[in-house]
């Protein structure tokens, strides 16, 4: 998902994973959110650059596992509807949080 989007940012600590891409790359992601649609888990993630901050408002979506409470398991997502749906419960989600940012200022 590639869209451009200003996120607020907040004064409080940010809960963060470290992803090592397939080239080794190790990458800073906020977590923006842990959902559920369709009966599975999702996770979103904002890429952060060595600053801490994300410039271009790229998220990333993945399927969320937690047989482990201690050490969750992230998928990519595969099949082209499932990431469908996860990216639409994820944008209703942004949806909910842009009124509520709205209706705080």
């Amino acid at each position: 998902m590639s869209e451009k989007n200003n996120f607020p940012v907040e004064e409080q600590e940010t809960l963060t994973v470290t992803l090592t891409l397939d080239n080794d790359e190790e990458l800073e992601c906020a977590v923006l959110t842990i959902f559920e649609t369709l009966g599975k888990k999702y996770i979103a993630l904002l890429p952060l650059d060595e600053n801490g901050e994300n410039e271009d408002g790229d998220v990333f979506l993945y399927r969320y596992i937690d047989t482990d409470p201690e050490s969750p398991d992230l998928e990519n997502i595969v099949d082209d509807d499932e990431y469908e749906a996860a990216a639409d419960a994820f944008d209703e989600w942004m949806d909910t949080q842009e009124f509520e940012y709205l209706d705080e200022e």
